[in-house]
């Protein structure tokens, strides 16, 4: 049985925005798309969805919520295999509950409950920090959304914990005839010298190193994959502010989140919480299980 992908789905303009993304994202897949809504998300966060005029009861609106998201599925893809759930639990156990079969979650970046300010709802760093499954977080540009920059930016870190991010990376660039920017960031040692090493002989060390790194993790994915257009760069820098600048013309954004056994509570890293938070453009976190 093909796995669906998963979008949640709550009325605010942010998930809205998750559901065209999510529909267009089903359509280059060919994926069967599943809406779900949390008939308690009412509760959970507070306020009627940014088309409603009148607050009505629970269930009529989590059935009107359902309904105006599946219409809206198939007026942007007539073709689309798309369904609509109505799950009786709180948002973030129900999308992590449907995560446990899908392909892929897709969510917004805030939802109805959420203050304007914040830069990340919590139901979307819940999701992100303890799915079983790939999270996309839509975020960042209308450019960005609609895949104006046929680009798409991979952090790699550490074999083999990115072996699973990579592979996801090369699949998403693919599916949307997209260049693969690869990107390792590097940093000098803190032991380093400074007033004793020679600074061009160690920046050309330590950029090789990140180039041979880099290399060694796309090795797998480029046999699988021989006519993919993928750009190489190793940078000097914090991974999270690397990943940052190359993403600002990007139409998706990959890393990984290592999930460790017997770790209970949101897992993430800083890298990734850092683009959930601030990325120009959507961001798929992949969980590494270690």
């Amino acid at each position: 049985m093909e796995l669906p992908l998963v979008v949640g789905v709550d009325g605010s303009d942010p998930s809205l925005a998750a559901l065209d993304w999510a529909v267009d994202e089903a359509a280059r897949h060919e994926l069967p798309l599943r809406l779900v809504h949390s008939s308690l998300w009412e509760r959970y966060e507070g306020r009627a969805p940014s088309f409603a005029r009148e607050r009505p009861a629970g269930t009529v609106l989590a059935q009107h919520i359902v309904a105006s998201a599946v219409e809206r599925a198939r007026l942007r893809r007539p073709q689309a295999k798309v369904t609509g759930d109505l799950i009786p639990e709180d948002p973030v156990s129900a999308l992590l509950s449907a995560g446990q079969e899908a392909r892929s979650l897709v969510v917004g970046s805030r939802g109805r409950g959420e203050l304007t300010a914040l830069t990340l709802g919590s139901v979307g760093l819940a999701v992100a920090a303890r799915a079983v499954c790939p999270v996309v977080v839509v975020r960042g540009g209308e450019r960005n959304r609609e895949g104006a920059y046929g680009r798409v930016v991979v952090g790699v870190g550490d074999l083999p914990h990115c072996l699973g991010t990579v592979r996801f990376a090369f699949h998403e660039a693919g599916v949307r005839g997209a260049a693969l920017h690869a990107v390792r960031a590097w940093r000098r040692p803190a032991s380093e010298d400074a007033a004793t090493r020679s600074p061009d002989d160690s920046t050309s060390a330590h950029q090789e190193r990140a180039s041979a790194n880099l290399d060694e993790a796309l090795l797998q994915a480029v046999r699988e994959r021989p006519d993919a257009d993928v750009i190489r760069t190793p940078v000097e820098g914090p991974p999270h502010q690397v990943l940052l600048e190359a993403s600002a013309d990007a139409d998706l954004v990959v890393v990984g989140a290592l999930r460790r056994h017997g770790h209970p509570g949101l897992q993430l890293g800083r890298v990734a919480h850092t683009l959930l938070h601030h990325a120009p453009c959507p961001v798929a976190v992949v969980p590494q299980r270690v």
